[in-house]
């Protein structure tokens, strides 16, 4: 018999994403309505500025629910050493980088779906992040990712000091 559900053929969210967070998994949470309507599809929440160790387990977690990941759109003032893409689990991710500043990282899946996440910074609180993204994946949020960080007390993703010459 065909799988039924409507959500894995459209490759919507699915309903039940929500789960308990083991130890050493990614802080991940994503909107969990059709429709898409707010602003954000969800919020990260790294453990530290290095993208090589932090963004794995973040596609991991994507795929699992949403499908091959092929791009992520990334602010560079906000990470350590950004290469321009990376093989995760056999699949080369795209990287693309820029100094916009705006708090959020886009994953894109297929050509042209793409998916807008609040990063919480890692210096956050658990309380402060935790409220952060619940507001991040409200359906009806249309709050941009800094001011959610500045309404939580998370503050926004600092960028990397740079030497001096």
């Amino acid at each position: 018999m065909p799988d039924l559900d409507p959500s894995r053929e459209a490759k919507l969210l699915p309903d039940a994403i929500h789960q308990a967070v083991r130890p050493g998994t990614v802080i991940l949470r994503l909107q969990t309505t059709h429709d898409r309507a707010g602003i954000l599809d969800g919020a990260w929440w790294p453990r530290s500025r290095d993208i090589g160790a932090e963004l794995p387990g973040l596609i991991a977690a994507v795929t699992e629910h949403l499908g091959p990941v092929t791009r992520v759109g990334l602010d560079s003032s906000a990470w350590e050493e950004l290469p321009t893409r990376l093989i995760i689990d056999d699949r080369v991710v795209h990287i693309d980088s820029s100094p916009v500043g705006d708090d959020t990282v886009l994953v894109t899946r297929g050509d042209r779906d793409l998916f807008s996440l609040l990063v919480v910074p890692p210096h956050a609180t658990p309380d402060a992040a935790r409220d952060a993204m619940a507001r991040a994946v409200r359906a009806d949020n249309l709050t941009q990712a800094a001011q959610i960080l500045i309404d939580t007390g998370t503050g926004r993703v600092l960028p990397i000091a740079t030497e001096a010459p």
